[in-house]
Formats: C-alpha cells, sequence, structure tokens
C-alpha cells in the first residue's frame, strides 16, 4: 500500500474515525490513515514529518494480518518483529509513537503499547559517507532542496543543530559561520546563496518554517530521517549529530594523511640534503643503544 496525499487540500474537520470492532480490536484500512496524516498536517506538522509518520503507518499497515485487524498484542508484536529485523530501539520507539498517535485519533487508547524501549547511551555506528552521499542522492530525486542543503550544512561544517539559525544570508554571503567563523566550503556557499534567490529571502536565516520561525531540533531530525528508507540508511545514524561526527571523522582522516604527507616530504628532503653534504657513513653502523 502506498499512502499518497495531496496534503496542499484541506479537509474538513472531523472526529476520531468510527472503525468496526470486533474481539476488543479495530480493523484499520488506508483511508483511516490518509485521514490522520490529513489532521496532522491541518495541525501544523512539517511536510516532511508527515512523510515519516506516513512511512512507519504504512510499515505497521503491512505488517498487519490479511484482514488489517489491530488487537491488544499488535504493536508489541510489530515492535518485536522490527527488533528481529535488526531496527535500533530509538527507530523502533519512533514507530510505536506513530501508531500511538494513529490510535489516539482513532478513539482507540486501549490498543495503544504505552512501553518505551531503553535506548542505550553508548555511541551509536557511524554515519559513513556512502551513506552521506546516498542521502543526498536521495534529497536530489525527491527534490528535496532544503533538506539537501540540511544534510550538506552538518556534514560539511561541523554545525551544532542549535546554531543553525546563524545559517542566514549574510553568512553566506560572507561565506563564515557565526559564531567561529567556520569557513563555508565554496559549494556550499553557491547552493546557500541560490536557494536563498529563489526562496526570496535576502536575510535572516536561511532554514525556516512555513511561518518564518526557524527550525525546531524536532523538525530538523524529522526531515532528515524522512530520507532514511529511499536512502537505504539506517534512521537512528542519520542526524544533525550523526552527521558532526561524519564532519569529525572526515577531518581526522584528512588531518592524518596529510601528516604522513609532510614525514615523507621530509624524509626525502633530509635524503637528499645527505647526498649533497651528508658527512660519509661507517658502513659497519653501530647498533642503537
Amino acid at each position: 500500500m502506498a499512502i499518497e496525499l495531496e496534503l496542499g487540500k484541506r479537509m474538513p474537520a472531523r472526529g476520531p474515525a468510527s472503525l468496526p470492532t470486533e474481539q476488543g480490536g479495530a480493523y484499520l484500512d488506508p483511508d483511516t490513515i490518509r485521514e490522520h496524516l490529513r489532521w496532522l498536517a491541518d495541525k501544523g506538522r512539517e511536510r516532511d514529518t508527515i512523510r515519516l509518520y506516513a512511512a512507519k503507518l504504512e510499515g505497521f499497515y503491512t505488517y498487519l494480518p490479511p484482514d488489517k485487524r489491530i488487537t491488544r498484542r499488535s504493536l508489541a508484536a510489530w515492535r518485536d518483529a522490527l527488533l528481529a529485523e535488526g531496527y535500533s530501539p530509538g527507530t523502533v520507539n519512533t514507530s510505536i509513537s506513530a501508531v500511538n498517535g494513529l490510535l489516539d485519533h482513532m478513539g482507540r487508547r486501549d490498543l495503544q503499547l504505552a512501553d518505551r524501549l531503553e535506548v542505550s547511551q553508548e555511541p551509536q555506528p557511524a554515519l559513513s559517507r556512502a551513506e552521506y552521499l546516498r542521502l543526498l542522492q536521495a534529497a536530489r530525486r525527491l527534490n528535496r532542496e532544503r533538506t539537501y542543503l540540511l544534510i550538506k550544512v552538518f556534514a560539511l561544517t561541523g554545525l551544532r543543530i542549535g546554531e543553525l539559525a546563524g545559517v542566514t544570508a549574510e553568512a553566506a554571503a560572507a561565506g563564515r559561520l557565526p559564531p567561529d567563523g567556520v569557513l563555508l566550503p565554496d559549494c556550499l556557499r553557491r547552493e546557500l546563496l541560490a536557494y536563498a534567490r529563489r526562496q526570496g529571502i535576502p536575510s535572516g536565516p536561511l532554514f525556516v518554517t512555513r511561518s518564518g520561525r526557524p527550525m525546531r531540533r524536532t523538525q530538523v531530525t524529522g526531515e532528515i530521517q524522512a530520507l532514511c528508507r529511499d536512502a537505504r540508511v539506517e534512521e537512528s545514524r542519520a542526524s544533525p549529530r550523526g552527521l558532526r561526527r561524519l564532519y569529525q571523522r572526515t577531518w581526522a582522516e584528512v588531518e592524518e594523511t596529510v601528516r604522513q604527507l609532510a614525514e615523507q616530504s621530509y624524509q626525502r628532503m633530509l635524503e637528499t640534503e645527505q647526498l649533497s653534504a651528508g658527512w660519509e657513513a661507517d658502513t659497519a653502523l653501530e647498533p642503537a643503544r
């Protein structure tokens, strides 16, 4: 089932869906999911956040048995199935939360799953360079320019999510980001300036909501993670923090390579000097003490 929505269209306000029940359960159909997602859009939820919820709810719908009946055990069984497939506890919690919200809208809180999985505080496996490129490619395919630029900003500058409001039209023009004057790579600078022109943003923050306010942390993360299925990237790895870690690791690798090249260049210089001005070495060298 593909959940497709025309989010620009408004629906008349309606109460919770009235669904037939059987043995304490409730039947689910695609129209109920679409109605819930449109309700979220009417409440002002961001488009990419709704896409993320749509993917979660589609996964749950697909998991349900052929009769599409939700019972008191359905969410717990789905949670266990997701864990068995290798999804992280954080991703599973997000999936369960999406279905809990749908059940709340349906007036069936009795079918919700309240228990949340404990999320380990150990660092998640780092996002690879190949996964980063797949996220960019997915954003381009889906014509999500803002998401594309968000990914690039975090991955190419090491910016913290709390500093995103500092990515302004003025900073893009200057080529440096406040507060520490972080250099904007020229490829990113050109893209940000072009985006500002197309969006009609002559000054101020570039990453804003439809109302013109800076994006919230959850909106930024949700927008990036909405690409994960298309990019074949684990959601827990695709976040501003994960992209910042990629930046730090990339710089560490570059600096190590430069250090090795410098050492090799220095050794070659010394060998050249030795040939022209070195003392004639003995054929039998004393062992190092």
